[in-house]
């Protein structure tokens, strides 16, 4: 327990339990080090968790296979062929918008190497590819006012194309890049944005409907709302009215989507047989402490304003009573005439709730929440009274938000089997990133998709989740928005500094390929499979870095000798403090000799 730490006195702990000192009772609390050491206790080591071990076994026989982009990430060509401006254009090209200054105006070029993509769509062996269209290059102001043919005509290339290869195409609608023009009368804060969403889409259906079955209305809208209108690290760059702003671009963004899925479902459906839906993102939350209810409650809210917000309105009808109790309650406490978050009326809560044919799903990672308290402000994460961090034991990535923490994919899936009524699910992003030196022995990537993948098939199989299929995020590195290219998520590499643009595959490419071959993961009892390149399954392992005798992550090893060379220099600092103290009184008592 903490003690009396010597010189120290009380202000530092090295307890199992925390001492209360200001209690003259003294109470003891465990820590959360102490149901840790106690479990180590309890298995006498270190025994790997079921969560963690292989499952083998295979996906239904149709599961869809995917890999994904986005079209200012790759396309580049900003200016060609007539296309308009897009918010992201103008975001790119405000200085320290974006790092290092990077932009999309030739990003990955694929506007001009459909040939090129396509033949990396056919060495991954996919079934399906996602790919978002770009709304002004077909729409150059965002109107029907005026249609830009020759953008339209990359996008009948790049589908049959496609079909040629036997891929299906899953085309998003909108995946960020509404045209500049739209944005200069308000943007998705202006609700006559819905009436012009809705004649894009129906422009789409009836110029691609006839050779596409499968649809993405809008792609994350939780990033469109918070990202892009309240922290204002994204386009169009808003941050000045976090606590209501966020709230009203979701809810147009809700309504919008309706009109759309009801467009599709009343005018195309029946002739195109395409299935339709929205895309939502998510981490899992588990509480920091799960010995804490607090903890445990700030989860669950981070769970459902996030996911919720989105998926709630839409799958169960209206608002979750968790967010618009809070906001109301915190709006009202702040001295407003009303809550925040925009009400429905009961005529729009039936005119979203069912539009969709399978729950779209984006995930990465998963967080620790515990909660905060923030007072009167006036502000998305006020109104989620939560903190979240990452759990520093999970491994590292390329960016700084995503940890790998294979166990919440499973966790968040069967959140939604259990939330929503166990819809059917398509994965439609999933993946991980690096950054610095390009080494094309992705092993991390590797690792991770073996281990997300894995945990798929544990929610399929043992849990009976719903799922319909996986999507690898992403096709190729790419510019990932206002990191740049600095973070690359791709399967292959693309060199930025050929002129070229070469595509190169990653050995990621091997491992993802062989999963889709075998549709999951044979099992290794049943002997050799025609499947697996070797006729056996190799399961991937992140090789550990032995450091003072330590098997470490790497980047756990890098920060071990960091401070290790840090206490270096102040030992050394301190040698040389007390040298020159010696060399200085040695120097007083010569001079105090030679004056006696």
């Amino acid at each position: 327990m903490d003690s009396f730490e010597w010189l120290n006195g009380y202000e530092v702990g090295f307890g199992l339990h925390h001492v209360d000192f200001s209690n003259t009772n003294r109470p003891r609390t465990p820590k959360y080090s102490a149901h840790f050491y106690y479990n180590v206790i309890k298995d006498n080591g270190f025994p790997t968790p079921d969560d963690e071990k292989m499952l083998y076994g295979h996906f239904r026989k149709d599961f869809l296979w995917s890999t994904a982009t986005a079209s200012y990430q790759i396309e580049g060509g900003w200016m060609s062929d007539g296309k308009g401006l897009s918010i992201w254009d103008k975001f790119a090209h405000t200085p320290l918008r974006v790092f290092d200054d990077d932009n999309g105006d030739v990003a990955c070029d694929s506007y001009n190497k459909v040939e090129e993509d396509v033949a990396m769509l056919q060495q991954l062996k996919v079934t399906h590819y996602r790919f978002s269209i770009s709304w002004p290059r077909v729409l150059p102001d965002g109107t029907t006012n005026h249609i830009n043919e020759a953008g339209l005509n990359y996008y009948h290339r790049l589908v049959d194309a496609l079909l040629a290869a036997n891929i299906q195409p899953h085309i998003t609608l909108y995946h960020w890049d509404l045209p500049q023009a739209l944005q200069n009368v308000g943007g998705w804060e202006n609700e006559t944005i819905i009436a012009k969403f809705k004649d894009y889409t129906d422009l789409i259906f009836s110029r691609l409907g006839h050779k596409v079955k499968f649809w993405i209305t809008i792609n994350e809208p939780y990033n469109i709302a918070n990202v892009g209108h309240g922290y204002g690290v994204a386009a169009p760059g808003i941050s000045f009215r976090p606590g209501t702003l966020p709230y009203i671009v979701g809810h147009n963004l809700l309504k919008a989507h309706a009109e759309v899925w009801h467009l599709y479902d009343e005018k195309y459906r029946a002739k195109q047989k395409g299935i339709i839906s929205i895309t939502i993102n998510s981490d899992w939350s588990e509480p920091r402490n799960p010995y804490k209810q607090e903890d445990i409650d700030a989860a669950r809210r981070v769970v459902q304003f996030y996911i919720g917000w989105f998926a709630h309105p839409i799958f169960n009808g209206d608002y979750s009573d968790t967010m618009k109790t809070i906001i109301r309650e915190r709006s009202l406490a702040a001295g407003l005439p009303k809550s925040r978050l925009p009400e429905f009326t009961p005529e729009e809560i039936q005119r979203i709730k069912g539009t969709y044919d399978y729950f779209g799903f984006n995930h990465y990672t998963t967080v620790l929440a515990f909660p905060v308290e923030y007072g009167n402000l006036q502000h998305y994460d006020a109104d989620r009274g939560a903190g979240t961090i990452a759990d520093r034991t999970y491994l590292d990535s390329g960016s700084s938000w995503l940890k790998i923490s294979p166990f919440g994919f499973r966790k968040i899936l069967n959140f939604i089997k259990e939330e929503y009524g166990n819809p059917p699910i398509i994965i439609t992003e999933n993946g991980v990133s690096e950054r610095g030196p390009v080494d094309l022995n992705d092993i991390h990537r590797s690792y991770y998709y073996e281990k997300y993948i894995n945990q798929v098939l544990k929610a399929y199989l043992l849990d009976g989740v719903d799922v319909r299929g996986y999507t690898a995020w992403s096709l190729m590195d790419n510019l990932e928005w206002a990191t740049g290219f600095s973070e690359r998520f791709g399967l292959f590499y693309v060199n930025q500094s050929d002129p070229k643009l070469p595509r190169v595959a990653k050995n990621s490419v091997k491992l993802y390929s062989t999963i889709i071959s075998c549709n999951g993961f044979p099992d290794p009892a049943l002997g050799p499979n025609d499947c697996l390149p070797e006729g056996k399954l190799t399961q991937i392992t992140v090789t550990p870095v032995k450091f003072l005798g330590m098997k470490l992550s790497v980047s756990d090893a890098e920060t071990g000798l960091n401070i290790t060379f840090a206490l270096l220099i102040v030992a050394l600092f301190g040698i040389l403090c007390s040298f020159s103290f010696c060399l200085f009184r040695r120097k007083k008592k010569l001079a105090s000799n030679i004056v006696s």
